[in-house]
């Protein structure tokens, strides 16, 4: 079992909003997952399905992973950088605000890939009778 992650910083999306959808895939397998954010109708769902994908395909290219065992482990979504902003009001004043952003963290386990025994080809096959004779 091996833990194989992925991140994703500055999501111009609050973690407060963020969170309530990464609530509903945390401890699920990967497969599952995409199919329930693929059904959210939450603009969280988008950047949260990317980074699944992203560990998921991490783990069976890099790690030789089988990807019908991914399950995520950890899902963690965290403040990311504030952008500061000023808004007009009345008198000719400047009043602040922040655009929050989030930073998302994703692990993955699963088990390795079986290792598949060389195929026989026919020639091969046919040098071995070959032999024999």
């Amino acid at each position: 079992m091996k833990d194989v992650k992925a991140t994703v910083s500055s999501v111009r999306m609050s973690p407060r909003k963020m969170g309530v959808v990464a609530g509903l895939v945390r401890g699920r397998t990967v497969s599952d997952a995409l199919v329930i954010l693929q059904h959210t109708p939450r603009r969280a769902a988008l950047p949260l399905s990317k980074v699944i994908k992203s560990a998921g395909a991490n783990a069976t290219e890099n790690h030789k992973l089988d990807p019908k065992t991914l399950t995520i482990t950890a899902l963690e979504v965290a403040n990311g950088p504030s952008m500061k902003r000023f808004r007009p009001a009345a008198r000719g004043r400047a009043l602040p605000y922040k655009h929050h952003t989030s930073n998302i963290r994703v692990v993955v386990t699963g088990e390795e890939k079986k290792a598949k025994k060389p195929a026989t080809t026919k020639a091969n096959s046919d040098t071995k009778k070959s032999e024999d004779k």
